[in-house]
Protein backbone atom coordinates (compact mmCIF):
# COMPACT_ATOMS: atom_id res chain seq x y z
CA UNK A 1 0.00 0.00 0.00
CA UNK A 2 3.12 2.49 0.19
CA UNK A 3 3.63 2.01 -3.16
CA UNK A 4 0.47 2.92 -4.07
CA UNK A 5 0.70 5.88 -1.80
CA UNK A 6 4.25 6.87 -3.35
CA UNK A 7 2.84 6.18 -7.01
CA UNK A 8 -0.30 8.61 -5.80
CA UNK A 9 1.65 11.19 -4.97
CA UNK A 10 5.08 11.22 -7.31
CA UNK A 11 3.23 9.25 -10.42
CA UNK A 12 4.59 10.75 -13.64
CA UNK A 13 1.21 11.11 -15.16
CA UNK A 14 -2.71 11.69 -14.23
CA UNK A 15 -3.76 8.65 -15.27
CA UNK A 16 -0.75 6.48 -13.40
CA UNK A 17 -2.46 8.61 -10.04
CA UNK A 18 -5.97 7.53 -10.93
CA UNK A 19 -4.82 3.95 -11.21
CA UNK A 20 -2.59 4.23 -7.82
CA UNK A 21 -5.76 5.27 -5.87
CA UNK A 22 -8.03 2.94 -7.38
CA UNK A 23 -5.55 0.22 -6.15
CA UNK A 24 -5.46 1.74 -3.14
CA UNK A 25 -8.91 1.57 -2.67
CA UNK A 26 -9.03 -2.16 -3.64
CA UNK A 27 -6.34 -2.66 -0.95
CA UNK A 28 -8.70 -0.95 1.69
CA UNK A 29 -11.71 -3.20 1.35
CA UNK A 30 -9.00 -6.10 0.91
CA UNK A 31 -7.86 -4.89 4.27
CA UNK A 32 -11.25 -4.25 5.75
CA UNK A 33 -12.34 -7.97 4.72
CA UNK A 34 -9.67 -9.81 6.46
CA UNK A 35 -9.98 -7.41 9.69
CA UNK A 36 -13.27 -8.35 9.43
CA UNK A 37 -12.87 -12.21 8.86
CA UNK A 38 -10.33 -12.20 11.73
CA UNK A 39 -12.24 -10.68 14.31
CA UNK A 40 -15.31 -12.65 12.93
CA UNK A 41 -18.16 -10.16 12.95
CA UNK A 42 -20.44 -8.89 10.15
CA UNK A 43 -19.98 -5.14 11.75
CA UNK A 44 -17.26 -4.18 8.84
CA UNK A 45 -19.55 -5.53 5.73
CA UNK A 46 -21.04 -1.87 5.44
CA UNK A 47 -17.63 -0.09 5.77
CA UNK A 48 -16.09 -2.33 2.94
CA UNK A 49 -18.96 -1.34 0.45
CA UNK A 50 -19.03 1.77 0.89
CA UNK A 51 -14.93 2.40 0.23
CA UNK A 52 -15.88 0.14 -2.68
CA UNK A 53 -18.66 2.18 -3.77
CA UNK A 54 -16.54 5.48 -3.09
CA UNK A 55 -13.70 3.82 -5.11
CA UNK A 56 -15.82 3.09 -7.97
CA UNK A 57 -17.66 7.09 -8.45
CA UNK A 58 -13.90 8.31 -7.64
CA UNK A 59 -12.55 6.22 -10.62
CA UNK A 60 -15.27 6.79 -13.13
CA UNK A 61 -15.13 10.94 -11.67
CA UNK A 62 -11.33 11.21 -12.28
CA UNK A 63 -11.64 8.80 -16.22
CA UNK A 64 -14.31 11.41 -17.26
CA UNK A 65 -11.98 13.98 -16.40
CA UNK A 66 -9.61 13.23 -18.13
CA UNK A 67 -11.48 12.38 -21.11
CA UNK A 68 -13.83 15.41 -21.18
CA UNK A 69 -11.91 17.82 -19.06
CA UNK A 70 -14.84 18.25 -16.76
CA UNK A 71 -17.00 15.83 -14.23
CA UNK A 72 -20.20 17.33 -14.48
CA UNK A 73 -21.77 18.92 -18.16
CA UNK A 74 -24.22 21.46 -17.04
CA UNK A 75 -24.56 21.91 -20.92
CA UNK A 76 -26.87 19.06 -22.64
CA UNK A 77 -27.61 18.43 -26.29
CA UNK A 78 -31.10 18.60 -27.12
Amino acid sequence: MLGFIYRAIKGPTIPDRVIALDALGINLVALTALISIVLDTNAFLEVILLIGILAFIGTVAFSKFLEKGEVIENDRDR
